[in-house]
C-alpha cells in the first residue's frame, strides 16, 4: 500500500495574520509560517516598559521619529510574508510613513529591542537578531534580564554590555545613553 504524499499547508499571508481573531496571544509570521508567543512574564514587561519609556522620551524630545510598542507588526518580506513585532522599535522621522497606515508597518525599523523571556532559547534569540539585521534594521538590542546583559547587534558584528556599562544609541539614536543599572533596579 502506497502512502499519501506529505502535503504542506499553504503559507500564511500578512492579510490572514491581521484577520486572526484576538486570542490574547501575540503572533508573528516568519516566511509564511505562523508563530505564536505566550504572554511575557512580569520581569520581561517591566524591563521592556523601562526601555520603551527611556527611548520614547529621548526620541520625542529630539524629534527623531516614532517609537512603537510590542503590539506593532512590521511587514519585512513578501511572498512568503514575514511580519515581526519587536518589544520596542524606532523609525527615523524621514522614514515614517506619511499616512497613518492601517495594518502592519511596511518597513524595517532603524532600531529594534528584544527582551529575552525565560522560555526563549538562545539560538532562537540570536537567529531573530540576525533576521532583523537581514531585513535592514541598523541596530538590534537583545536585552537579557536574567544575565543582566544587552547584546548589541550591528551589521558589522555584535558586542555584549554588562550591568555596569552604558547602552548608546550610536548613529541610530545619536546622543542616547542609558546606564544599564537603570534597567535592572
Amino acid at each position: 500500500m502506497a502512502s499519501a504524499p506529505n502535503q504542506q499547508a499553504p503559507p500564511v499571508t500578512a492579510a490572514q495574520l491581521i484577520d486572526l481573531p484576538d486570542d490574547g496571544l501575540r503572533h508573528e509570521l516568519v516566511e509564511g509560517t505562523l508563530r505564536t508567543m505566550t504572554p511575557a512574564g512580569g520581569e520581561h514587561g517591566r524591563i521592556g516598559a523601562r526601555l520603551l519609556i527611556r527611548v520614547g522620551v529621548f526620541v520625542e524630545a529630539q524629534q527623531l521619529g516614532e517609537v512603537f510598542t510590542a503590539e506593532t507588526g512590521f511587514w519585512l518580506a513578501r511572498d512568503p510574508d514575514t511580519v515581526r513585532a519587536p518589544d520596542v522599535a524606532f523609525v527615523r522621522a524621514d522614514r515614517v510613513p506619511d499616512a497613518r497606515v492601517p495594518g502592519f508597518v511596511p518597513l524595517a525599523p532603524d532600531l529594534v529591542a528584544e527582551v529575552v523571556s525565560p522560555t526563549d532559547r538562545a539560538v532562537e534569540v540570536a537567529g531573530k537578531a540576525l533576521s532583523w539585521l537581514d531585513a535592514g534594521v541598523r541596530l538590534v538590542w537583545v536585552v537579557d534580564p536574567e544575565n543582566r546583559t544587552v547584546t548589541v547587534h550591528r551589521p558589522d558584528g555584535a558586542s555584549v554590555l554588562r550591568a555596569q556599562d552604558v547602552l548608546h544609541g550610536e548613529d541610530v539614536l545619536p546622543g542616547f545613553a542609558l546606564p544599564l543599572r537603570e534597567l535592572w533596579t
